[in-house]
């Protein structure tokens, strides 16, 4: 599952810097990191506590 985590954020942020070069969208990654950046922690943070850990022996 965490491959497929991975895999599926890099699409994203492919598509989105895609888009912005072709014009599509016209959105500062600066202004959308200023805005969000706490998200992103959050986001790690339930990444965290949902994957399992491994029993260590």
């Amino acid at each position: 599952m965490k491959g497929n985590v991975a895999a599926i954020v890099l699409v994203v942020i492919g598509t989105f810097f895609l888009l912005t070069n072709l014009g599509v969208i016209d959105v500062s990654l600066r202004e959308l990191l200023r805005t969000w950046w706490p998200l992103i922690l959050i986001a790690v943070g339930v990444g965290m506590f949902l994957t399992p850990e491994r029993m260590k022996k």
